[in-house]
């Protein structure tokens, strides 16, 4: 995801993107321990696509109490 795309989103839906993103991520390091993963990088885009998320939560977090 782009963050454009993850800035048009709301709170509520970020946080149900990371929630899903940890899944997967997670259920990619089980495979990857039993040697069933044969792209490994998308584990690294995983894990960049949850910093992106959070960051994008952080400032809308850090810009609504300033805009009320």
């Amino acid at each position: 995801m782009t963050p454009k795309e993850i800035r048009d989103l709301s709170v509520v839906e970020i946080t149900t993107k990371i929630r899903e993103t940890r899944d997967a991520l997670l259920q990619m390091r089980l495979r990857k321990q039993t040697g069933q993963v044969e792209k490994t990088h998308e584990m690294r885009a995983l894990r960049k696509d949850v910093a992106r998320l959070e960051t994008v939560v952080r400032q809308k977090n850090r810009a609504a109490p300033a805009a009320s």
